[in-house]
């Protein structure tokens, strides 16, 4: 049994921004009874500003343990008012993960450490090098808590080795998991560890997936709900009505029909 069966949002408002856009205004009991869920639309249809909306309702944790009080949330914070839920089991643990937090978390640690050695280059020549290295390693607060969350330095792995670490460590209990474009540092063989991921944690756990994606592979997850955000509706489809499939699929059977003009 999933813990969200729905969600609506319900406003008579179609303006301003967030509320112009179509996973907004036909964001009208959307179902949610299957373990995992995708999104799924073109650029700028709003799919990343619905899941916003919810991770901000649901208060999950982010990759660096940061609230909700960015910038980047001004339009979930003006849409949480009129988001209604339907809860077969009202839960509010999980894990919200959007791709760009991923970037923003790994250079701001980058960033922060190379301020810590510019900071202590003057001590060079009169304090031991292994001294100086310590206290950078005292005072890099960012690296310890990577350290206390993930195990060692996200640096040590590959971008996408890195989010699929990640994964493991924070989607690890029962719970909501909202995946906001995932796919964009995996190459197609990691997108398939990530799906024998998500299978494998729910065989052992009784969790609920939320994923907005652009990938087909993705979508193919057995026995999942998908809903397609349109310029004109959000309804649930199959996977072979997708457009992102079926672009997909006649672009790989026949690239040249596509390219022929490139020549």
């Amino acid at each position: 049994m999933p813990y969200l069966s729905s969600l609506s949002i319900t406003t008579e408002r179609t303006k301003p921004f967030p509320f112009d856009v179509p996973a907004v205004q036909y964001a009208k009991n959307v179902q949610m009874k299957t373990p995992v869920n995708f999104i799924i639309g073109d650029n700028g249809t709003g799919k990343s500003t619905l899941l916003e909306t919810l991770g901000y309702r649901l208060q999950l944790p982010h990759i660096d343990g940061s609230n909700y009080n960015k910038k980047g949330f001004d339009a979930a914070k003006a849409l949480v008012p009129f988001l209604e839920l339907d809860w077969a089991i009202e839960r509010s643990v999980g894990f919200f993960f959007r791709a760009e937090d991923f970037g923003d978390f790994i250079n701001s640690v980058d960033r922060h450490d190379a301020k810590l050695y510019n900071d202590l280059e003057e001590l060079k020549g009169e304090v031991p090098d292994h001294i100086i290295n310590e206290m950078k390693q005292s005072a890099n607060y960012q690296l310890h808590h990577m350290r206390r969350d993930y195990g060692q330095e996200l640096q040590a792995f590959s971008h996408g080795e890195a989010y699929l670490q990640i994964m493991q460590e924070k989607i690890n209990q029962r719970g909501i998991y909202l995946l906001d474009e995932p796919e964009a540092a995996l190459s197609p063989s990691k997108q398939l560890s990530l799906i024998y991921f998500i299978h494998e944690h729910l065989q052992n756990h009784m969790s609920q997936f939320i994923i907005v994606t652009h990938s087909p592979i993705l979508m193919a997850y057995p026995n999942a709900t998908l809903y397609e955000v349109t310029e004109k509706s959000m309804e649930q489809v199959a996977l072979e009505d997708v457009e992102h499939y079926s672009v997909t699929k006649s672009f790989l059977n026949n690239p040249q029909a596509y390219l022929r003009f490139l020549k």
